[in-house]
Parts: C-alpha cells; structure tokens; sequence
C-alpha cells in the first residue's frame, strides 16, 4: 500500500529536491529525511541514504551523525559498524552532542571499535556537558557501576537528576533506586516511589515494576495489591521479564486479583522462556504438582533442569529427586547424585541430607559412611529434622563416626522437636537405655545447640 501524503507534502519535497540537487547540504538532509519517513515522496530507505551522504560530505555535522545511525541500523546500505564509527567521530569532533553520545556507545559496546570504557565515559562527558539529558544518564550509570572511572555515588546521584529533572524516564528510575538503595544520598523509599512514579508515568516497564512491587511489599506507600498487580500487568504487557515472572506469583497467589493458576502459569512460562530461573522453577514446579496445568513429569523436568543448569539449588535437588525416583524419566541414581551434590555444594539442606543417604547406601556412587556423615551434619547444622535423624542413626550404629550414644540421642531429639514422629518415637526408646547422667549430658547439648543456633 503506498504511503498517501499531502499537496503541501509534495511541494515541501520538490523544493527540496531542486535545493539539494542545486548542492545545498541543508537542503540534502532534508531530503534524505523525507526519504527515510516517506513524508512528500515515496518511502526510499536507499535514496534517503544518498542524499544523507552527500550532506555528510558537504561536513554538516548532524547529517554525519545520521548517516553513522544508518550504517550503524543498516537502513539503505549495509549495516557497517566501521563506517558508523567513522561518520559519529567526524560529527562528534564538531561538537555535535547527538553524536557525541553515540560514538560512546560504540566504545562501551566494542562496536566497530575496541571495547573501552573509558573512551566511553570521555564522550558521554562531553555529550552530557551540553544538556544531552540521555548522555547525562549514561554518564550516570558509568559513575554507578564504576565503568572507566572508580564509582563515585554522589556524582552518578548529579548527573541522574540533571537527566531527571529533563524528564528522562531512565534517569527517574535510576534515581529512585539510588534513594531505594542510600547510594550518595540519605536513604528513602518514599522519595525512591516518587522517582519511579515519574518513570512509570511515561510508560518506563523496569519502572513500572519497581513502583508495583514497592505497592506490594509497601515500601514507601501503603501496601496495595491491586495497584501493585496493575503496574506490574503495565510492565509485563511490556515484556519486562521480571514483571511476567512477578504477575504469575500474583496470580497463583491471588495476590490483589483473583487467584487464577492457568493464567498464572501462562505468564511465568513467558518470563521462563525468556530465562528467568525463578519462573522456571515456578513452571516446573506448575507441572510436578499439576497447578493451572495438567500434571507432566517430563515437563516438570524439562523446566527444572533449565533452571537447575543456571545454578538454581532447588532446582538441582529437584531434579536430583526426579532421576532418584524416575518420575516421568528412566531411573537413574549416577545422575540423581550428580545433581543432589550440586545444590549440596550450594548448601541446599534437603540435598545435602538426600546426598548423605546415597552415600551411605551406595546408591549411584560408592558406599562411603564418612562421607555420608560429612553431609548429614552440614544439613542437620542447619536445622533439617531429617539429617538430624539420620546422623543421629549413624551416631547409634557408629557409622562413619565412633559410636556415641549421647551424640545419638541429641540428634535424635532435634528432628523429634522438629516434628518428626519417627525420631519422636526412637528417643523414647533411646531415653530408656541412657543412665541419668548420659541423659543430663545429651539434653545440655540439645539446649546449647538451639541457643546457637537460635538466630
């Protein structure tokens, strides 16, 4: 369908047609803009490429600077970082703040140039120095995070609120988390929302979800979940990950809306496609236990295990669990050890305890009582009733360990505290074969072990 433009368009174009064929630069940009939005002539990303370089040439400064946008985009010749590079320097060594500001990009993303910051930093500087309210916040984020400089808060809290005041969106957020966090400023949640509710205003997504999830969490306003869920829906229509991820516990929760698992599991599956390893295990999770969806160990698995080669402990144990019972996959205890001592290493307590009993047993590695004591201990030290019980056994038995039965009896006695009717059942056993002072001996300890551990 071709473009329909006005006579006043039509006329607009041919004087600047006759202008830049007569070798007027000026009159040549405008006609390459004309091309590039298709405004008085046909649309013609190649013609507006033309006479764009034939305006750099003539040296006007933003004309090199667009002509870098479009080898830069590849709009009406081939994309070539290079040539972007060359015509943004050309530009910015006129002065030119647009351009300015772009050729620190390229620095900072190694983009036909060598990766630097600091070259990066250099000309967000000189961009910033003339009011370039996005190069400010560049500026900004580069004395934030300390990229080509050391990090310097109070300067980065300067220059986001020169960009803020400009009413740059970035800038706002960035602001407002630098008062969430007291980064070179007196901490404050209630200024932080201010500066996300400008942000949010003019349709910032990262933004939008820091003002629901301080609704939420009732940070700096009064807890509302149903402004939270409706910011963070603004976010997630965005394709904020983190906003998808947050509505699907919304959601699932019925948190501020109806709780609607389907829905729930629609919107974590977008943030887990995306990568988000929480809403991966959330998903995985949905399908092991058949919440929104029907239930489907391979599914449940599938997510898990993206999730669990990101790191995710409890992912790992997880996954550990489903090849330790063959859920939905073929039995097998080689990787269920594999996976169980990945989330142990990691400190996760209910691997560490299954880790220990595979051992012990010889399941999937050789047997090795030591060892399974080694990680029954670091569990049972966090509090987990289970290990407790089962080092208190190897205690009992003197498995791995000398047998002692005081020891034995301490342990047994904290996963009963801890709910467990087995151990429960065991230490009244046990409490009969210890004379009284063995007994005194073994219910100090239990006390000493919960005042240390009381925190």
């Amino acid at each position: 369908m071709k473009h329909r433009y006005s006579d006043k368009e039509a006329g607009t174009a041919a004087w600047f047609r006759s202008a830049a064929e007569s070798g007027n630069a000026y009159a040549q940009f405008n006609l390459a803009l004309l091309y590039k939005r298709g405004k008085g002539v046909e649309q013609d990303e190649q013609q507006g490429f033309v006479w764009m370089r034939r305006a750099a040439l003539a040296g006007i400064a933003f004309a090199q600077n667009h002509l870098g946008a479009m080898y830069y985009n590849g709009c009406g010749t081939p994309r070539d970082d290079a040539e972007a590079v060359y015509w943004f320097r050309m530009a910015a060594g006129q002065g030119d703040a647009s351009a300015q500001q772009n050729l620190g990009l390229m620095y900072r993303k190694g983009r036909g140039v060598p990766k630097s910051d600091d070259m990066a930093l250099t000309w967000f500087g000189r961009a910033a120095e003339q009011g370039v309210a996005s190069a400010q916040t560049l500026l900004g984020e580069a004395y934030a995070q300390g990229l080509g400089t050391q990090r310097n808060f109070p300067l980065a809290l300067a220059w986001f609120r020169k960009a803020a005041l400009q009413g740059d969106a970035t800038a706002q957020l960035n602001l407002g988390l630098m008062y969430r966090r007291g980064h070179g400023v007196l901490q404050s949640d209630t200024q932080a929302v201010a500066w996300y509710r400008q942000s949010a205003a003019q349709g910032h997504a990262a933004a939008q979800r820091h003002l629901g999830v301080a609704y939420a969490e009732g940070r700096g306003v009064t807890v509302d979940l149903e402004r939270a869920c409706s910011w963070l829906r603004r976010a997630a229509e965005q394709g904020d990950v983190d906003a998808r991820f947050n509505m699907g516990v919304m959601l699932a929760n019925g948190y501020g809306v109806p709780k609607d698992e389907a829905r729930a599991l629609e919107w974590y599956r977008g943030a887990a496609t995306a990568g988000h390893v929480l809403a991966q295990y959330n998903l995985g999770t949905m399908y092991a236990h058949g919440r929104g969806v029907e239930r489907d160990p391979g599914q449940a698995l599938e997510w898990y295990r993206k999730a669990a080669e990101q790191g995710a402990a409890n992912a790992q144990f997880n996954v550990g669990v489903i090849y330790a019972n063959g859920h939905g996959v073929a039995r097998d205890e080689t990787r269920a050890v594999a996976w169980y001592r990945h989330a142990a290493e990691q400190g996760d307590a209910s691997a560490q305890n299954n880790l220990g009993v595979m051992l012990a047993n010889g399941q999937g590695v050789p047997q090795d009582d030591v060892e399974a004591v080694r990680w029954y201990r670091k569990a049972a030290e966090q509090g987990h009733p289970l290990a407790q019980y089962n080092l208190g056994g190897m205690y009992n038995s003197g498995r791995g360990v000398e047998q002692n039965a005081v020891l034995s009896y301490m342990w047994i006695s904290l996963a009963a505290e801890a709910g467990d009717e087995t151990a429960s059942a065991n230490r009244k056993l046990m409490g009969k074969r210890l004379t009284r002072e063995e007994l005194g001996s073994a219910e100090l300890m239990t006390r000493r072990w919960h005042e240390a551990h009381r925190a």
